[in-house]
């Protein structure tokens, strides 16, 4: 089973956002007697499903006359784990603008050195609650209150993100789909703003008039999974995903709780061992969050009835992460090594 895609032409970068492929996981689909499927959003031009929220918060502080191209120093303030960051200093720099970012200092160097060369300023920052003035999303709301014709995107509870997917990722979904006589019975992705899960759900629980099952997916030290189940926000533990997991219900994850049918909890071990499943069965080199979004999709997929149709995110690619998750000594720290399958993990290729 294949889809064809045209051959477009994109009149910038911002144009050639989206449009992304709808790749059929066939092992694991084959193994589930489902057909799981992954939206190929490492193939926007900044790498992630985070050009398409990027995109839609710049547009909207344009709109709202929030920030200005045609003024002196038009700035772009977030705080971010990475993803959204990254998009935002590529349309800022296709735009003219600068771009500053403050973001919490467990993320990898990678991702921090990306939006150096990109021209931004950068600042992690001690990772603290949201509660806390000092935590990176609040220092970046405060810095850009300072500047003139500055605007701090505010990813986390700015509708524009979830608006984004709604107006774009859930209508592609399932144009792709029924233009090969299939429909979509489920969705999962997991949720760091809530953006992205937002958006494809409140867009597919409309269009499939509830026949579309919904939840997110949620990795350890995170409350949406919790929330979900019995409305509490309880957490334990941590994960080595990055900018996933949530200590709070967001106002872009709040615009969607009250249509998800359920909530799926990811174990770590679970997440890489499918980082280097999908590597070896599927030829598909991609991050963390991907990796736990598809272990998600194959949870949900065995709810479901035979020949099903299930649908996630591939976040992004694993180049940002490749230092952490193929060292055999970050592995073994972090207690994940003995969770790879032996015949894989000659993928371990850095000590």
């Amino acid at each position: 089973m294949s889809l064809k895609f045209p051959i477009l032409a994109s009149k910038g970068f911002t144009d050639a956002i989206g449009n992304t492929p709808l790749i059929r996981l066939n092992k694991l689909s084959k193994e589930l007697g489902r057909n799981v499927w992954g939206k190929a959003e490492f193939q926007n031009p900044g790498g992630s499903v985070k050009d398409r929220a990027a995109l839609y918060l710049i547009k909207e502080a344009e709109e709202k006359g929030l920030v200005s191209p045609n003024k002196p120093n038009p700035t772009i303030v977030e705080g971010s784990a990475g993803n959204t960051a990254i998009g935002l200093a590529h349309i800022a720099r296709a735009r003219g603008y600068r771009s500053i970012f403050y973001m919490p200092n467990t993320q990898s160097a990678a991702k921090i050195n990306l939006l150096k060369f990109l021209g931004s300023e950068v600042y992690p920052v001690p990772v603290c609650p949201i509660t806390d003035p000092l935590n990176f999303n609040n220092r970046a709301r405060d810095h850009a209150a300072k500047l003139d014709n500055a605007v701090w995107t505010d990813q986390f509870d700015n509708p524009a993100n979830w608006k984004a997917h709604y107006y774009t990722t859930g209508p592609e979904i399932l144009q792709q789909l029924e233009a090969n006589g299939l429909k979509c019975d489920g969705f999962t992705c997991s949720t760091g703003t809530g953006g992205t899960f937002t958006g494809i759900a409140r867009y597919l629980e409309e269009q499939t008039k509830g026949n579309c099952r919904l939840a997110p997916s949620d990795p350890p030290g995170s409350v949406i999974y919790s929330f979900i189940k019995n409305g509490t926000l309880e957490r334990e533990g941590g994960s080595f995903t990055e900018g996933i997991g949530q200590g709070r219900i967001t106002k872009n994850m709040g615009a969607s709780v009250d249509i998800a049918d359920d909530a799926i909890f990811v174990p770590d071990k679970e997440s890489i061992a499918m980082v280097y499943r999908l590597l070896d069965e599927e030829g598909l080199y991609i991050g963390g969050t991907s990796a736990l979004n598809v272990v998600g999709a194959c949870k949900l997929a065995k709810d479901l009835p035979e020949n099903s149709n299930v649908v996630t995110i591939l976040a992004d690619s694993g180049h940002k992460y490749a230092e952490r998750v193929f060292s055999k000594k970050w592995l073994q720290e972090k207690n994940l090594y003995d969770a790879i399958p032996q015949h894989l993990l000659r993928y371990v290729t850095l000590e």
